[in-house]
């Protein structure tokens, strides 16, 4: 593994730094206290190539790689967490028609998004199923050349907002097998029966949609069914290790912005006569959220590049990353907040917004109990049981 950045890595570093710092910064505070989407940054976003940076070049996206996907996240997170999650997930749900949909879905579904003309979804997570994604119980029934939904979805990003979601659901409920008969279907957000629910007072990422879906007898052509039919499941389980790498990336960048501004603080806050920085406690708290910050930074770096270079033990490594940074960046904000005293209380300083933020990595795309569980499978040589 090099750990050098190309001077290409280094200039997307830079200029998604830029562009978070010029267009995301000023507005970050409006967006999270009204809990808005923000649209006209999705724009600048789109023009930017950020709202497709996952989808391959023939349609229409940039073609980064899991590594220089990292980089981006790391520098919108380290700004604002919600407004980071709007652009980076603009493409939830893409992986699934990118690694197994035919080309026709390919430039319907794709397409649009690098344009910013259209925003997708994930639709996996229901209001009793959450890490245990085998007890989806959504199902799509055949009726001749359409298939017929019905169910409730939980915790959808992008949920109010979407254009199409990727749905897991329940397809063949007889198959043998505990991760078989499940399907992922394409539904369009203007079909009849679907309706959206927007999730309100979120503890953070408060910018970023998140709803409820509803399908009731929504019907879908049979082609929108993405790859095989029962083969959903393991469609989901093999984006994984990316999207944990992605969620460990925004660890990083959170802990990154908490560290920097409680660094930024202690230079400027004077207590006693000095500036608080003088004070070995406040000094041994910045060196502790620096050091770890950096850890799981490596740490995230080194799993990603092992997704782009199919390196073994990809899994062990992408929840290992995941669950110290997601750790990390709790920590780090809690200790920013701290150094900040009274005034890391209030919404005047953004350390606030990012020790709210903080806690949904720890949550999303499987908690860390979850992460903890499969680093042990993995050492232990269980496998998937």
């Amino acid at each position: 593994m090099d750990f050098g950045l190309t001077d290409e890595q280094k200039q997307i570093r830079d200029e998604v730094r830029r562009f978070a710092e010029n267009e995301v910064a000023p507005v970050a505070g409006e967006y999270d206290r009204e809990e808005k989407y923000p649209h006209d940054v999705m724009e600048e976003a789109a023009k930017m190539g950020l709202t497709g940076a996952n989808i391959p070049v023939e349609y229409g996206g940039a073609g980064y790689s899991t590594l220089e996907i990292a980089l981006i996240i790391e520098e919108l997170f380290a700004v604002d967490p919600g407004i980071g999650l709007c652009v980076t997930s603009a493409a939830f749900g893409g992986e699934a028609i990118m690694g197994f949909g035919t080309e026709e879905q390919k430039e319907e579904y794709l397409e649009p998004i690098t344009r910013g003309e259209a925003v997708m979804g994930a639709a996996i997570s229901e209001p009793d199923v959450g890490s245990d994604v085998s007890s989806v119980s959504t199902r799509a029934e055949k009726d001749g050349d359409e298939w017929v939904i019905n169910g409730n979805k939980m915790w959808i990003t992008n949920g109010s907002v979407g254009d199409y979601f990727v749905v897991m659901t329940q397809t063949d409920p007889d198959a043998e097998g505990r991760y078989n008969g499940f399907s992922q279907i394409i539904v369009e957000s203007d079909r009849d029966g679907f309706t959206a629910e927007k999730i309100t007072g979120k503890l953070g990422i408060r910018a970023s949609d998140t709803a409820e879906l509803i399908f009731d007898d929504v019907r879908v052509p049979e082609e929108n069914l993405v790859g095989t039919r029962g083969g959903g499941f393991l469609q989901l389980m093999q984006f994984f290790d990316e999207t944990r790498t992605a969620v460990a990336a925004q660890g990083v960048g959170i802990a990154k912005g908490a560290a920097d501004r409680a660094l930024d603080y202690a230079q400027e806050r004077e207590q006693f006569g000095q500036q608080i920085g003088d004070f070995q406690a406040i000094q041994h708290k910045l060196a502790d959220m620096h050091t770890r910050t950096e850890a799981a930074r490596q740490l995230t770096y080194k799993s990603a590049w092992s997704v782009d270079n199919a390196e073994d033990q990809l899994t062990m490594l992408a929840s290992m990353a995941k669950e110290y940074a997601s750790r990390v960046a709790t920590d780090v904000a809690d200790e920013a907040v701290q150094i900040h005293g009274g005034a890391g209380y209030v919404d005047d300083f953004d350390v606030e917004r990012l020790y709210r933020d903080s806690k949904i990595t720890q949550i999303y795309e499987g908690t860390t109990e979850i992460q903890k569980n499969i680093i042990a499978r993995e050492l232990l040589g269980k496998g998937m049981v």
